[in-house]
């Protein structure tokens, strides 16, 4: 039987699929500009207004009606879920630039301080991502297991270059981190000493 040859696909992005789903649907160049603006005004919306935050003035951030809102997200923890992934894809972006632009030292701290920006996200939207995790489990694993994988690609070079501590790993250091996101209480400036702290910590003198 002759092979048939195979047709390369004419559209320009696909839709990300949720954390664990292997799939993706074929999107149209305008609709992924549509997603993007809509993950980006989403973000601004509940760091504005918190997580109460309603999806008319989502779609009324991002420019568009809000039928196009609901097509891309049919309920409000699917752009919940969206603007979480989009953080943490962020935070692994973050450490694979900064290790090629920086010094050792300097990616680690510039890392750290990508995360404690990620934390007070995911502080907004506490309640609504355990209602997230609830639904789709793999959502909180595997987002655990790229951000700490992040956290190793910056904490690798640093410990080989012998600017920061070799008995700590990056399970240890997510431990610290952790209470960045867990606690609803913890304010800014709170996560800024805390981050200093751990800095110390994590340093070797020179």
């Amino acid at each position: 039987m002759t092979a048939q040859p195979q047709t390369a696909t004419t559209v320009d992005e696909v839709t990300p699929s949720p954390a664990g789903e292997g799939d993706a649907r074929p999107m149209r160049a305008d609709a992924r500009r549509n997603y993007e603006r809509l993950v980006s005004a989403a973000r601004e919306v509940f760091a504005q207004s918190g997580g109460d935050a309603s999806m008319e003035a989502i779609a009324k951030h991002a420019g568009v009606g809000i039928g196009t809102l609901y097509r891309h997200f049919p309920t409000r923890i699917d752009i919940v879920e969206a603007v979480y992934r989009t953080d943490v894809d962020e935070l692994v972006e973050a450490a694979e630039r900064l290790v090629g632009e920086c010094a050792p030292w300097i990616a680690v701290v510039g890392w750290l301080q990508a995360f404690v920006r990620y934390a007070q996200t995911k502080r907004t939207l506490l309640s609504e991502l355990h209602e997230a995790f609830e639904k789709n489990p793999q959502l909180k694993s595997v987002s655990r297991q790229r951000i700490e994988g992040a956290l190793r690609t910056v904490l690798a070079p640093a410990q080989q270059a012998g600017v920061v501590r070799a008995d700590v790993d990056e399970s240890d250091l997510m431990q610290l981190l952790s209470s960045m996101c867990m606690s609803a209480t913890v304010t800014a400036a709170q996560s800024e000493r805390l981050l200093v702290v751990i800095q110390d910590g994590l340093r070797l003198p020179a």
